[in-house]
């Protein structure tokens, strides 16, 4: 791979690995860790109509988690199943679709990520709307914290959890949809949990916390993306094993 395209690479990796980081910080707060994971399943359907159709993974995998997330929401709001429980139930019957429609020959990359597939283009929406993700994140986290500490607090402020819940909802599976041509739909949910996880065992404070999600992931993606390329191997299993050793380090000095 040349040193332009690897330096590309690394670069859409550092921004979609900062807004699974920072995303993935509230995610940890508010107890919901397996939700990144079984939302990151959701979009091997939708990779898999998307690979059939000839367009973008990507796409494929937003549209997915969209209809998944909306669909959540709307059971969420409308029913008393825990939404713990929804997800549960969107992840295995996305993953039984999935394996089954999707070609033999581009499971393994949908399942583990290939970065040599990812395009200029497809690199550069990446690095905006990683952007644009991590903007909306920031606007609506004392919202979102405040509504982690009483949901009542909250309520009498003027704050509506629902939207709060959904517009965060929406986050995740942006951030997921980016990256899956990096991590793929298998692992994805481990760069959006793991780097929080390891944040919260050496901060200090919320905004110390916030830093080290958004650090951890950045480093995570980074490294992953490089070591990936230089043994040409699935970039997925790299960037969790990376974000793992982060994670074992950081809870030598938890505190």
């Amino acid at each position: 791979m040349l040193a332009q395209s690897l330096l590309f690479l690394i670069l859409v990796g550092i921004f979609v690995g900062a807004a699974a980081g920072y995303v993935g910080s509230f995610m940890v707060i508010k107890r919901m860790s397996l939700v990144g994971d079984a939302l990151s399943h959701v979009a091997l359907p939708g990779i898999a109509v998307a690979i059939m159709l000839g367009v973008s993974p990507m796409l494929g995998a937003f549209l997915a988690l969209m209809i998944a997330v909306v669909g959540v929401w709307y059971l969420q709001k409308n029913s008393d199943i825990y939404p713990e429980a929804l997800f549960g139930i969107f992840f295995t019957a996305s993953l039984a679709l999935g394996v089954i429609i999707t070609p033999e020959p581009d499971l393994l990359e949908a399942l583990f990520g290939n970065i040599e597939k990812v395009g200029y283009l497809e690199g550069l929406i990446a690095i905006i709307v990683s952007i644009m993700v991590i903007i909306v994140a920031k606007k609506i986290s004392e919202k979102m914290v405040l509504g982690v500490i009483s949901e009542e607090l909250a309520k009498s402020t003027g704050i509506s959890i629902l939207k709060i819940n959904f517009i965060y909802l929406l986050l995740v599976g942006i951030v997921v949809s980016l990256g899956i041509k990096f991590v793929g739909s298998m692992l994805m949910g481990a760069l959006v949990i793991v780097p929080a996880v390891s944040a919260k065992n050496i901060s200090r404070g919320i905004k110390s916390y916030w830093f080290y999600s958004i650090a951890f992931g950045i480093v995570s993606a980074a490294i992953g993306v490089f070591l990936a390329s230089l043994f040409h191997v699935s970039s997925g299993p790299i960037v969790v094993l990376t974000s793992i050793f982060i994670f074992l380090v950081t809870y030598l000095f938890k505190k």
